[in-house]
């Protein structure tokens, strides 16, 4: 009887596997942080820290990458900074922070810390793998066309996400605007979850209600409250 893998080795093989194979429209690239051999070695050190088990986890997902947390790192939501006082992982990129890895961070630090928050959630994204146009983070939703072409690449990820020990009786969705209306409609069709749970986005809160950030981390926790496992 072959060993079952733990969800560290599915989620290690499956960012490594990671590719959009379609034409983007002009001017738009893929970010594929985990061709380079650097950001897969952390990204190996992050999940088998965290995630050598077959605990059942409930799902977050964000956009996409940008370019300065999971871009550099491979790691949802967490930036070079982050990756080293939080999780305790040295890297050698530069010392850059995200303003979305602030956000979650300190949720992580609200919720118990980064081993007790991620023992029981996995952050992933709607598309694991972010775009740019013109050296901007650019997001799979910002043009009707790049939405058409990502569609096969983001419900194949979802469906080999939800083959793992996932809990799909609801899933946390980071953005409330267009990221939440195109999860719905997704899961309207196919579907994937029992239901679809908005939050206001990390990138959102941290730039626009920054002073309110305590407030909106109590949203985060409520709803996890709300929706326990």
């Amino acid at each position: 009887m072959s060993r079952q893998d733990t969800l560290a080795e599915k989620m290690i093989a499956f960012n490594r596997d990671l590719d959009i194979t379609s034409k983007l429209p002009p001017g738009v690239e893929v970010m594929n942080p985990f061709r380079d051999e650097t950001v897969t070695d952390l990204m190996k050190q992050f999940y088998m820290k965290y995630y050598s088990d077959n605990r059942t986890r409930r799902l977050i997902l964000g956009i996409n990458p940008g370019r300065f947390g999971a871009g550099v790192t491979g790691i949802p939501f967490t930036d070079p900074v982050k990756l080293e006082e939080y999780c305790g992982i040295k890297n050698p990129f530069q010392k850059s922070t995200e303003a979305s890895a602030g956000f979650i961070y300190a949720l992580i630090d609200a919720y118990g810390g980064a081993g007790k928050f991620y023992s029981d959630f996995l952050i992933s994204a709607v598309s694991p793998l972010g775009f740019t146009k013109d050296g901007l983070n650019y997001n799979y939703y910002d043009s009707g066309e790049l939405t058409k072409t990502t569609g096969p690449f983001i419900i194949s990820t979802l469906r080999k996400t939800l083959e793992w020990e996932i809990d799909n009786r609801y899933c946390f969705c980071l953005g409330n605007g267009k990221n939440y209306d195109y999860l719905k409609k997704l899961n309207d069709k196919l579907p994937l979850f029992g239901k679809v749970i908005p939050l206001p986005h990390p990138r959102w809160v941290a730039q626009y209600r920054r002073k309110r950030m305590d407030e909106f981390v109590q949203v985060y926790l409520d709803a996890f409250s709300q929706y326990p496992a």
